[in-house]
């Protein structure tokens, strides 16, 4: 799923953030009228919205005898939420069709094993034997659609290995995701065997297709996980983020929307990953514990990645999985900063000028020059 274990963040040694001066701006400078937009559940996050900013579609630890994520719709104006998915198994990584308002997750609901994993799940907790939130990848995980009331489920992929992290192109036509595919369709060596067991993300790749589900293709072939892939806003370029072979370190990439010409964009020896472009075309938001294990925060990078990146959120624990309104004045995002157990989602008024000011400002990245690198 976009939302990549914590685990590793903790094998990961902080590095000082340098080459700002004293005058670097803080979290009150780009966001105010802070709120906190979930309360029900476990933990919840991962909203995007509609075209028109009028909805927000989010996963969610909240189905009565369902411990995992279901996708719910959020009206931005009532405040009430709806369920969108079947209610049963796992599923992950919502987005609207910017044309239908149909809505696409990921989903392992046709697993007939779901529900006992489910129980499975649920005793575990009740024993006091659940392990540290992570992702499984499973290998049952595959995208659906489904129209905004939650009716009409479609299966748009088949393939064995975790399919999911989709999101729409801005004319609705393709969808771009994320596939574990190749680690099963084809004979592994010894050693893949073995890292399939400890890093099945390791053969995370990102792939496009229809809005139907045909004309699957696969855009990358590096090393390491590839995965939460967008559109950019004028629908020319995807943004996405790529994981080194030890799946320690990641950083966020662009490259066409045809895959060709990727192309870095960080260089911040962290857990750089969620990207998601501003829709001026200016800057992306990403997360990254850059300033130390578990504690990830929002950053801006410029959308060449010449500079240095801008610190956004100041709060210890997690903020990241950074969304703007399609209008570009508000900010959706995850935080843990309530202070409980697990994530849920806020919500920013954004200052766009400020933003532009600060990237402005911002010491140029070394390097940046020789930051291209071929598949």
């Amino acid at each position: 799923m976009r939302i990549v274990t914590l685990l590793m963040a903790l094998l990961l040694t902080a590095t000082p953030f340098a080459g700002w001066a004293e005058d670097e701006p803080g979290e009150s400078d780009f966001l105010t009228r802070v709120r906190r937009l979930t309360f029900e559940g476990r933990r919840a996050g991962e909203g995007y919205f509609s075209p028109d900013g009028s909805r927000l579609v989010f996963q969610s630890e909240r189905q009565p005898g369902n411990p995992f994520f279901q996708i719910y719709l959020l009206d931005m104006d009532t405040g009430e939420s709806r369920l969108v998915s079947p209610g049963t198994g796992k599923t992950t990584c919502a987005f609207i069709h910017p044309v239908a308002g149909d809505i696409l997750f990921g989903s392992t609901h046709h697993d007939p094993e779901s529900e006992a994993y489910q129980k499975a799940e649920l005793e575990a907790r009740a024993e006091g034997r659940e392990k540290r939130y992570g992702w499984d990848y499973d290998p049952e995980m595959d995208i659906w659609v489904a129209a905004a009331d939650g009716s009409g489920y479609r299966r748009l992929t088949d393939a064995r290995g975790y399919d999911a992290e989709g999101s729409y192109s801005p004319d609705g036509d393709w969808i771009v995701f994320s596939s574990l595919r190749d680690a099963y369709d084809r004979e592994l060596s010894e050693a893949e065997k073995k890292l399939l067991e400890v890093n099945p993300a390791y053969f995370g790749e990102i792939y496009v297709m229809r809005a139907d589900g045909t004309e699957q293709r696969r855009l990358t072939d590096a090393p390491g996980y590839d995965g939460g892939p967008f559109f950019t806003a004028d629908g020319s370029k995807i943004v996405w983020r790529r994981f080194d072979e030890e799946g320690l370190i990641a950083d966020v990439w662009i490259m066409n929307a045809d895959g060709s010409e990727p192309r870095q964009v960080t260089d911040f020896g962290a857990m750089s990953w969620a990207p998601y472009e501003h829709p001026s075309g200016e800057y992306i938001f990403f997360a990254s514990n850059k300033l130390g294990f578990e504690n990830f925060e929002v950053f801006i990078v410029d959308f060449e990645g010449t500079k240095e990146p801008v610190r956004v959120t100041y709060t210890d624990g997690f903020d990241g999985l950074p969304v703007p309104s399609p209008d570009g004045r508000r900010l959706a995002w995850t935080s843990t900063r309530h202070r409980g157990e697990g994530g849920q989602l806020y919500l920013g008024e954004w200052n766009h000028q400020a933003a532009l000011a600060a990237l402005e400002r911002a010491p140029a990245r070394l390097g940046s020059e020789a930051s291209d690198s071929p598949e």
